[in-house]
């Protein structure tokens, strides 16, 4: 369906497109000046005050080396003439620090003093322009070594001022044009409109009365008499066009009534299809939902498979622990009450019930932690509140106190992350979930403690951050690697290994942390897992 545009006449074209074209080249021109004379004022006034600033550290010099600050406070308020000068401060290396410190200070009329830039002088080397001032730092150097620094803060009043002015200028010059060129439009758009004005009464004239024997007179615009030219071959040749129009109206007609019936046929044939379609999808439909729910029951024997296998053995061996103790009680009772029990019977007895004892009290506290992972698969959001945390600094908190735990293994860790990252997050679920990557790694990962590297390097766009964590270990096996988030999924079954740990890291980060976390299964060699955080307001 084509798309019209607002109509407009020619009149109004014409003068639109001058003063458009105008007032753009002007703006271009304009915007172009104004950008190189503020940019030569500015390169002025940093030429200045590095100038200033340089005789400030020079004539500073003795001052600084004879901690003589009255001297030095007399001969800066001179520089209450140079308008250009707000704040002036002085600072000298201290002897026992080596850091630098405030001796003098210098405050222009009706100017407020600045706070102490001692921690910004390796920042204000070089001359820092904000909307309202310019600040620099000098070294203060006698015979070759730094002695001090001289902080100078210059405004920027003038500058603005004369920008200012500059602009009003420039717009006034403007309006002057625009108005000169309007004027001229309007002369050129006469001359160009009038002619097609002519045309257009004749075309209205035609069109209303069918007067296909009048023809376009000429004009003294060439474009408009090579127009007219065509009219009137249009004109001629229209009469001709309107016989055979009628002509074919009726072969049209024809044809029309014949597509009808095709039409018609083919609709039929279309509804039928599409029926046939909607009885497929919904079979479709219904074949997916009993598909999702066998996934769903499968997940759910695996879960409670794990949970029984896990619990089962401790609890087992607990209740054997138990029987044996009762056994040797009874034992040891029959030989009281036949007066037959010796210290060495009851020794033995002793020692077995330590034995067995401490069997089941780590079966127990086996049994216990397991229950204890199992509730933790399940994230209660509302644990923690989120707070803004720098993830720098928080890797590094992680990878320090992980440091006992992962020195047999010797790891290399590398963290590539820019001191000023932070997110909007809760700590303490990041925190598990990272210390279970480093654990994951120490313990299936790497066979031994030679070249063993672990790196997380973050990626921060518009709307997320990523984490991606890599280890050069073994990798994981290709028949687990799409169900290594399932529960109970482990490489290390019996030997220590609960299957939970990915798990839990999964549950943390979608549900406490609402993010996402998939594993690269085209990693070349070792582990590469993929954690996607939202941005929340406030993140940085």
């Amino acid at each position: 369906m084509p798309i019209f545009s607002t109509q407009t006449s020619i009149r109004k074209a014409l003068t639109n497109a001058v003063m458009l074209v105008t007032a753009l080249c002007l703006s271009l021109s304009i915007s172009i000046s104004t950008y190189l004379d503020v940019k030569e004022q500015k390169s002025l006034i940093v030429d200045k005050i590095s100038i200033l600033s340089k005789i400030i550290a020079y004539n500073a010099q003795i001052t600084v080396l004879f901690d003589d600050n009255e001297t030095e406070s007399e001969r800066l308020k001179s520089f209450e003439s140079v308008p250009l000068i707000k704040n002036i401060h002085i600072y000298s290396i201290d002897e026992l620090s080596n850091e630098p410190v405030f001796f003098s200070s210098f405050n222009a009329n009706r100017t407020p003093p600045v706070p102490i830039k001692v921690g910004s002088i390796d920042n204000l080397l070089e001359p820092r322009f904000t909307d309202k001032d310019i600040e620099l730092i000098t070294p203060i150097v006698y015979e070759g070594d730094t002695i001090g620094y001289v902080y100078v803060r210059g405004g920027l009043d003038r500058l603005n001022q004369y920008i200012n002015r500059k602009i009003i200028i420039d717009i006034l010059l403007t309006l002057f044009v625009l108005v000169l060129v309007y004027f001229v439009a309007r002369r050129i758009q006469k001359r160009i409109a009038n002619p097609i004005d002519e045309l257009s009464n004749l075309l209205q004239d035609v069109s209303k009365n069918h007067n296909y024997d009048t023809r376009a007179q000429k004009t003294n615009i060439d474009e408009i008499n090579q127009l007219a030219g065509s009219l009137n071959i249009m004109l001629a040749r229209t009469q001709k066009q309107i016989e055979r129009h009628e002509k074919d109206k009726q072969e049209i007609k024809q044809l029309n009534q014949s597509l009808e019936e095709k039409v018609n046929q083919r609709t039929i044939a279309l509804r039928e299809a599409n029926q046939e379609l909607l009885n497929t999808l919904e079979r479709m439909h219904q074949y997916q939902n009993q598909i999702v729910e066998n996934e769903k029951m499968a997940s759910l024997g695996q879960m409670v498979a794990g949970v029984a296998h896990e619990v089962n053995t401790p609890i087992g061996l607990g209740i054997t622990g138990s029987t044996l103790l009762r056994d040797k009680l009874a034992e040891i009772h029959t030989q009281f009450e036949q007066k037959t029990l010796t210290s060495a019977h009851l020794k033995r007895f002793i020692n077995d019930g330590i034995e067995n004892l401490d069997l089941i009290y780590r079966n127990l506290n086996r049994a216990a932690e397991l229950v204890s992972s199992f509730k933790k698969v399940a994230v209660n959001q509302d644990v923690e509140v989120s707070t803004k945390i720098n993830l720098n600094n928080l890797l590094s908190d992680v990878v320090m106190s992980m440091r006992s735990e992962i020195q047999y293994r010797n790891p290399k860790v590398t963290i590539n992350c820019s001191n000023d990252v932070s997110i909007e997050t809760k700590s303490g679920p990041l925190q598990q979930v990272l210390q279970q990557l480093l654990s994951n790694s120490v313990i299936h990962a790497f066979s031994d403690d030679q070249n063993n590297e672990i790196t997380f390097n973050v990626e921060r766009n518009e709307s997320s951050l990523s984490i991606h964590y890599f280890d050069n270990g073994i990798g994981v096996e290709k028949s687990i690697r799409k169900r290594i988030f399932d529960p109970f999924v482990t490489t290390k079954r019996g030997e220590g290994g609960s299957g939970l740990g990915m798990h839990l890291v999964y549950n943390l980060v979608t549900q406490a942390l609402g993010g996402s976390i998939v594993y690269d299964e085209l990693a070349d060699e070792g582990a590469h897992f993929i954690i996607t955080l939202p941005l929340q307001e406030g993140a940085a």
